[in-house]
């Protein structure tokens, strides 16, 4: 008689002490209560906990670093919560301009410790955001027009199948499933526990801006930036973000791989328009840029639920989309909700959309909208707002992003993945036929015959 699996790591039931630390999710909308959660220390923790799970016919899900923005994909009632976070090893090699990171570190803790040792990693808008779900869904931000998405970065992995075997991941090996975790998003293959990133030399130094501007002048700045930013040079990231009308402004976060004079006269488009109310162009040495983009943002003193949805956008918002943005906006509160775009092309659009599993790579730009809230009382109004704008704003963009999900898409795989999609069930089939890593929005796998 074969002996029940034993789960190891750092273990916490519910009723442990620590538990309702555990629970914690950045957005607090998401938290659940979870039978178990496992902090692996080691990859055989991640399998013996699934091998537990299976045993015990109990549901898997998987976390990195809490930033899970919808229900019940990193948490789920009554289920077992492997949770990574505590596998924290990086490793550069200078010699093969590689890097080889443990799936619980930060975006932040990356792109700190190896800019100190004169390395590029690319980053997102958030400093503890999980390597791990911001790799597997892509991984969009300021660098991205000039390394790539997060994604693109990737060069192997290992993983913990849906039977609880190590497997690794490389070009020449299981290369399917290396494909399909450059932007098939997290949860859907296994749990990762190790990736193998390409780096580049930082420069000494870059030039950082931020630019504020009166929330009345939110219709002029975005013509204005939806003009020049997707064709302006690609070492320039830019990121625009729109807050409410109670209480809001609009400010243009970014940097330039290069000097404070070229930035200068490349943010002119922007800079000359509207009347800012404060502007910062500074040359900084590059493990300063890294801190200047990517200020605090802690998980466990988030006290905003949100409601996210995205897209992306093939040409300027017309005067009708604007419309949209501006009853959202008038209707929305709270210091975290708005509006949120990035500039695209350059590196990302450079690869063709069937290159890796991240299909949406000839936009102009990404755009994000959420609501937040803090009474629960309020939730249903401020999901409803962010999916009727959804609605308005459907002819204007396509697709939509993994990493900030909305489950009021329905059908969503090839609104998330394009004609990836089939592709993306077919290897599913093969690494997890019998979809052990579901949630509400995973890939089923495809169907024999």
């Amino acid at each position: 008689m074969k002996l029940n699996t034993k789960l190891t790591g750092r273990v916490i039931y519910k009723g442990d002490p620590g538990y309702e630390a555990a629970r914690k999710n950045w957005d607090p909308h998401t938290d659940r209560f979870p039978k178990v959660f496992v902090f692996a220390q080691k990859t055989q923790d991640v399998a013996n906990a699934i091998k537990w799970a299976n045993e015990n016919n109990v549901p898997i899900r998987p976390r990195s670093g809490r930033h899970s923005l919808e229900v019940n994909l990193s948490q789920v009632n009554g289920g077992i919560v492997i949770d990574v976070s505590e596998m924290k090893k990086i490793k550069l090699n200078k010699k093969t301009g590689t890097a080889v990171v443990e799936t619980g570190n930060t975006v932040g803790r990356i792109a700190h410790t190896l800019a100190r040792q004169g390395y590029m990693a690319p980053f997102g808008d958030s400093a503890t955001v999980g390597i791990g779900g911001i790799t597997l869904g892509g991984g969009i931000g300021p660098l991205q027009r000039t390394v790539g998405l997060v994604s693109d970065n990737l060069i192997g992995l290992e993983m913990v199948d849906a039977k609880g075997k190590i497997i690794r991941a490389t070009k020449n090996s299981n290369s399917d499933l290396l494909w399909a975790s450059r932007g098939g998003g997290g949860g859907n293959f296994g749990v990762c526990t190790r990736y193998t990133f390409k780096v580049r030399r930082a420069p000494a130094t870059a030039t950082v801006f931020r630019i504020t501007w009166p929330w009345s002048q939110f219709e002029k700045v975005l013509k204005a930036w939806q003009s020049w930013a997707p064709s302006v040079d690609t070492r320039l990231g830019s990121e625009l973000s729109i807050g409410p009308k109670k209480g809001g402004n609009v400010s243009m976060l970014g940097l330039f791989l290069g000097s404070k004079t070229e930035a200068t006269r490349l943010l002119r488009p922007l800079t000359s328009v509207g009347t800012p109310t404060s502007q910062i162009i500074r040359s900084l040495p590059y493990t300063q840029v890294v801190s200047f983009m990517l200020s605090p943002d802690p998980v466990a003193t988030q006290r905003d639920s949100n409601q996210f949805s995205s897209g992306f956008g093939r040409k300027p918002f017309p005067d009708k989309a604007i419309k949209a943005m501006r009853e959202f906006l008038e209707q929305v509160e709270g210091e975290f909700a708005g509006f949120f775009f990035l500039n695209w092309g350059g590196a990302v659009s450079r690869k063709s959309p069937k290159s890796t599993a991240f299909y949406w790579r000839k936009a102009k730009y990404y755009v994000e909208w959420n609501s937040s809230w803090t009474k629960k009382s309020e939730a249903a109004k401020n999901i409803a707002i962010v999916r009727s704008t959804r609605r308005k704003l459907q002819p204007y963009i396509v697709g939509s992003y993994i990493n900030v999900p909305d489950q009021g898409i329905k059908n969503s795989g090839p609104v998330y993945y394009g004609t990836n999609y089939p592709r993306l069930r077919r290897v599913k089939a093969k690494y997890d036929p019998g979809n052990v890593f579901n949630n509400p929005q995973s890939i089923p796998p495809a169907r024999k015959g």
